[in-house]
């Protein structure tokens, strides 16, 4: 077999099912769904969740992770975040001509470990070859199903003043991490992704009574387009205390040398709950152990604009007007 992919690998005939059955099997806890159009699928009764994604991310490999794992966990992740256990993905990868086969099998043993990591099988999938210059080495598309665990819709609409919002762990990691691979930035201290599944903390709020009103995964545009976002659909303001937020050595260094705010940098493995006020002991006791902690609180609007508002190291405020663009484009 080349060590390359070729367009033929997308035609239907042998050599894309030697590609399927050689490199892409591993993906599969079942090998018999290779062979099905659709996967048969024995789910629990109960309420399910369903969400879809496309990882289009440059470079393919950085510190802590890779389009594969990255794939795999932001769907697993979406789900959470409607209190979802996630149970099944479907897996589609756009393939490139020229892409080296070694680097395929790293990134399918990279999806397989994450699918192992979140709990969830890949059940279905599809393989297409495009030319040279049309897909910057893979594309990846996935769809997930989860079981909604929460008893109570998780949707701003839920949030009300009085409300406290607290992060799960520290801000901006993959972002710099992207920035560093794709610029050959040697940052010092060195940034990693935070690439990582989100439901083990939501099912322990979800256990400890937290009851989150809202949860919000913080990935484009971080922090920062997730509380405006909130603010915009709760009808609510959020304030939130600056010197409270949480950041490693690595990207505080970062961000002052390169001039980058680090609520809009992206995460992906951090996400903001929003927690009735007599449940934010609960909440902080959870999320305490992985970096979590309280960020500030939501209040009635003063305005016929909900604003998100900063409480600084000076005890003044300034509003976080909305994000435009992306700082770092391609990020996932």
């Amino acid at each position: 077999m080349a060590e390359h992919i070729l367009l033929g690998h997308g035609g239907g005939g042998s050599l894309m099912q030697e590609l399927i059955a050689t490199e892409l099997a591993p993906l599969y806890c079942d090998p018999v769904q290779l062979g099905l159009d659709a996967a048969i699928l024995a789910l629990p009764h109960g309420r399910l969740a369903f969400s879809s994604d496309a990882s289009v991310v440059q470079p393919l490999e950085f510190a802590g992770g890779d389009i594969g794992k990255l794939a795999v966990i932001g769907t697993a992740n979406d789900l959470a975040m409607v209190g979802a256990r996630p149970l099944h993905l479907s897996v589609s990868l756009i393939l490139e001509e020229g892409l080296p086969l070694a680097l395929l099998r790293r990134l399918v043993r990279s999806m397989a470990a994450a699918a192992i990591d979140t709990g969830v099988t890949i059940v279905a999938g599809d393989t297409k070859v495009v030319e040279r210059g049309k897909a910057d080495g893979v594309f990846i598309s996935t769809s997930g199903i989860g079981l909604l665990d929460s008893p109570n819709p998780i949707t701003p609409q839920a949030i009300s003043p009085g409300d406290q919002l607290l992060l799960s762990g520290d801000l901006g990691r993959h972002g710099l991490a992207i920035l560093a691979a794709r610029h050959g930035l040697d940052l010092q201290p060195s940034v990693a992704s935070d690439c990582a599944p989100l439901w083990p903390q939501v099912q322990a709020l979800l256990a400890a009574g937290a009851e989150p009103h809202g949860l919000r995964d913080l990935t484009r545009g971080g922090l920062g387009s997730v509380l405006v976002e909130l603010a915009e659909a709760s009808g609510c303001d959020l304030v939130l205390d600056e010197p409270a937020l949480p950041l490693a050595p690595g990207v505080a260094a970062s961000c002052e040398l390169l001039g980058l705010e680090p609520l809009h940098l992206a995460n992906e493995g951090r996400f903001v709950a929003v927690v009735p006020c007599d449940r934010r002991a609960a909440a902080e006791a959870v999320l305490a152990p992985g970096g979590g902690r309280w960020v500030g609180a939501v209040q009635a609007a003063a305005s016929p604009q909900p604003q998100v508002r900063l409480r600084t190291a000076l005890g003044s405020e300034r509003l976080l007007p909305p994000f435009s663009g992306d700082m770092l484009p391609r990020i996932c």
